[in-house]
């Protein structure tokens, strides 16, 4: 039992460590992007269509690879995946780099923010770490592409975007680190409880 309360209060901690992350100054949006949709009407409905938490979250990180690839890669918008994706996820992401990285700032905010609410309806889900190591094994293949913009950023909004956005990646993944290990056993009784 004694465990299990440890259990729940790292969750608790961790998450509120990812919320902290999340809203911090640096992760607002710039009052010139306020206006803009950080997702497309299509990725919001995939998102309304994903009740579970986890794979809401997998919604989320699929809308920030897209906006990380249209980053990275000038000749995504025409490739033959950006127009498979088109009619489940919409239009491929456009906008300046500076948009693009603050679109991806709010996208990860609203996943940690969905994360925050289940835990505050139920502590115990098993959900949340599961989400929450979704999210960090993202944001851990985001790193490393995320890092390689800086050299190409020469303007001071781009690299301020860039920043905060890096900031809250690297928080997601300390705060799963954070998380017990997984085990087999929490695995054969999530599949004997459905």
């Amino acid at each position: 039992m004694r465990s299990r309360k440890l259990y729940l209060g790292s969750i608790a901690w961790i998450l509120a460590c990812a919320l902290a992350a999340s809203s911090l100054p640096a992760a607002r949006v710039p009052s010139s992007s306020a206006r803009r949709d950080s997702l497309t009407e299509q990725e919001v409905e995939r998102v309304r269509e994903a009740q579970a938490l986890d794979k809401r979250t997998e919604v989320f990180v699929k809308a920030m690879e897209r906006r990380i690839l249209a980053l990275t890669d000038p000749n995504a918008a025409t490739s033959k995946q950006a127009q498979q994706d088109a009619e489940k996820w919409g239009e491929f992401p456009k906008g300046t780099r500076t948009e693009l990285l603050s679109d991806i700032a709010r996208i990860l905010d609203e996943a940690v923010t969905n994360i925050e609410d289940v835990g505050s309806r139920d502590s115990r889900s098993r959900l949340i770490p599961k989400s929450l190591r979704i999210l960090a094994r993202a944001s851990t293949g985001f790193l490393p592409q995320l890092t390689a913009l800086r050299d190409r950023m020469k303007d001071e909004g781009e690299l301020s975007a860039l920043e905060k956005v890096l900031e809250n990646v690297q928080e997601i993944v300390a705060a799963a680190d954070r998380l017990p290990a997984e085990t087999q056993e929490s695995g054969k009784k999530k599949k004997g409880q459905g």
